[in-house]
């Protein structure tokens, strides 16, 4: 699960559990075509588990514990200024417990070339939408789009976990774009970029950066 707790506004949702079958359901539901992605647990960082991911790897989702030493470096971070390839896809958070959801739309939203959204779908609507916005402009966006409030709180109530909004974890995305592993992360200014990386190493460059190996 996951949780925002310096989000902007005072909108807050139930956070969505970290469940495989609840994202898919989910992102079917929204509109991403069946069979063109799935989403998959990854049981570990050792190179072992990490073979045992399907491929290719479209996308990494990391849920983490919030602490001090998260937020400080989070803080740190926040006063790192760097350029970006403006073909990422990026929102701002400003809905507590959104990270989940805004973590599949970082996904989605930066491997659209290689898959498929339904035509007229809530996914192809949204992205042909913000898309010309910026970070700012596609969070309040979210924030005001009540079919995506109500698909998000199917969601998060279809796990099995009681749900419940008080939790101290987030959802951060991984994904390769023109050759660069960026994270994404809608409580930083921007997104960060980790390096070189490519679709067939995407996983184990995302394992580092979450290892602290980088």
């Amino acid at each position: 699960m996951a949780t925002v707790d310096e989000a902007p506004s005072s909108k807050r949702w139930l956070p969505l559990e970290a469940n495989p079958d609840v994202m898919n359901q989910f992102l079917w539901g929204l509109g991403l075509q069946p069979g063109e992605a799935e989403c998959y647990d990854v049981y570990g960082l050792d190179e072992d588990l990490l073979a045992m991911v399907p491929q290719p790897v479209l996308a990494v989702l990391f849920l983490y514990p919030i602490t001090e030493q998260s937020e400080e470096e989070r803080r740190l971070q926040e006063n790192d200024k760097r350029e970006c390839n403006s073909k990422v896809y990026f929102m701002k958070q400003t809905v507590g417990n959104a990270c989940g959801t805004i973590g599949l739309l970082h996904a989605v939203g930066n491997i659209t070339s290689e898959v498929k959204l339904i035509d007229g779908s809530f996914l192809d609507r949204f992205y042909k939408s913000t898309v010309p916005l910026n970070p700012l402009e596609r969070a309040a966006f979210l924030e005001n789009d009540r079919e995506m409030e109500v698909a998000h709180s199917v969601a998060a109530t279809a796990g099995d976990t009681e749900a419940s909004d008080n939790v101290n974890t987030h959802f951060i995305c991984f994904a390769c774009v023109d050759g660069e592993l960026y994270e994404l992360d809608g409580r930083k200014s921007g997104p960060i970029s980790h390096g070189a990386s490519s679709p067939s190493t995407l996983l184990q460059d995302a394992a580092k950066v979450i290892k602290g190996t980088d």
